[in-house]
């Protein structure tokens, strides 16, 4: 077995008016937000899926269905950080995670750096070893239209010394 691993996460969730926006474990300020079975919070479902696929521990809807009522409006922060117990269980760290969110509104480089600290912080993970970048799509697809938003997640986790 390597002493070091890679998983690519991806999700995507619809986007509605009227609804709270969770992205990265905060609150974005904008008049659409995710429409999902917890708080759809995109980009930590992809870190999750990163996460486990890493570990070889299947996905995110395989240990948080959508048919389970427990799951039903969570916070996503708690989703995560149930995953990184997961990883730990098996001896694993987490080395670094790196991100990418689509979506053409609202802009959010604004939102960053809290979110980057936040993900650190459930993950464990030193300053710096998480990074966030967003894109518009160049308002091409379903994101360029504000249907949707999308992030997708890489992480690198390595055994314990």
């Amino acid at each position: 077995m390597f002493p070091f691993r890679i998983g690519m996460g991806y999700d995507v969730h619809k986007l509605e008016q009227g609804l709270p926006f969770m992205l990265g474990g905060i609150r974005v300020e904008h008049h659409s937000g995710a429409v999902g079975h917890s708080d759809a919070d995109v980009l930590l479902h992809a870190i999750c899926d990163a996460l486990l696929g890493a570990a070889g521990l299947r996905d995110i809807g395989f240990h948080f269905p959508d048919n389970n009522q427990t799951y039903k409006g969570i916070d996503s922060r708690k989703l995560l950080a149930e995953t990184c117990r997961k990883i730990w269980e098996k001896g694993w760290v987490i080395g670094n995670v790196d991100c990418t969110i689509a979506l053409q509104s609202p802009k959010i480089s604004g939102y960053i750096n809290e979110m980057q600290s936040e993900i650190e912080k459930i993950t464990q993970t030193a300053s710096g070893c998480v990074s966030v970048k967003a894109t518009t799509t160049e308002k091409l697809g379903f994101t360029g239209r504000e249907e949707g938003v999308a992030a997708w997640a890489v992480a690198l986790i390595h055994k314990q010394d």
